[in-house]
């Protein structure tokens, strides 16, 4: 790890060394820092030009970082803890049932509640439950998108071919050129205002497949605060997970 001055401001920074490299890229994010990819050779002068040249984009990007809520410990799917929809916390209670063969999870009474054999290990609990969490978060989530597709679909004059809830590692919503929207299952954990964006942002792609200032202009046209609710989502995305 190197570093160089900026102002009064030292900043670390990694190098990458690439054969078949012709310029030098720039990159900051969470797990690695700040990290160049420069072709091999290149004089260290120049490395230090290119830096100095975009600290102040590296120190926008460092800040916008450090504003993003860590994630939480993964869920043990025990008695107590809490489980996200909506914007709303809803605590877990977990029961033993000498009478069932296999977890079951319902929403009763403005709580999960989870059954499960008497004699179950932890780590099958807790792989099991996760993934009824999964099923109910996408089978509920699909009813209230649908509901919400009523209401945006009209108003922006636009009809996907279709809407599915489905695993997504690194994108909240995919629109595909067949007219087919995906949307990570973990957005219903997200306050409604959040979802809509969303869903909001893909039906867009179905107009506009980039992120033109045409497509923007659309975006706030049927969302003025738009940019509040995607703020939320890039602060308290990591801490959307079950």
């Amino acid at each position: 790890m190197q570093n160089f001055k900026y102002g009064t401001t030292t900043i670390d920074f990694s190098i990458e060394y690439k054969k078949d490299k012709k310029d030098v890229s720039l990159s900051v994010c969470l797990n690695e820092g700040v990290k160049l990819v420069a072709p091999e050779g290149i004089d260290f002068d120049k490395i230090k030009t290119i830096l100095h040249k975009r600290a102040p984009w590296i120190l926008k990007k460092k800040f916008e970082l450090e504003e993003i809520v860590d994630s939480p410990t993964p869920k043990e799917y025990i008695s107590g803890e809490k489980f996200g929809y909506l914007g709303r916390q809803y605590t877990l209670k977990v029961y033993k049932n000498e009478h069932l063969k296999k977890p079951e999870l319902a929403f009763k009474q403005g709580r999960f509640i989870a059954e499960i054999p008497p004699k179950m290990a932890d780590e099958e609990r807790q792989t099991k439950l996760s993934q009824l969490f999964k099923d109910w978060y996408v089978t509920h989530g699909n009813k209230k998108v649908e509901e919400r597709l009523k209401i945006y679909c009209p108003k922006m004059e636009l009809e996907p071919s279709k809407v599915v809830l489905k695993e997504q590692q690194k994108r909240w919503g995919t629109c595909t050129k067949d007219g087919a929207i995906y949307l990570n299952w973990r957005i219903m954990m997200a306050p409604m205002s959040v979802v809509d964006y969303v869903i909001v942002h893909e039906l867009a792609h179905l107009k506009y497949p980039n992120h033109s200032t045409d497509y923007w202009n659309f975006v706030r046209s049927i969302l003025p605060d738009y940019n509040q609710r995607k703020e939320w989502l890039r602060i308290n995305g990591p801490i959307l997970l079950c």
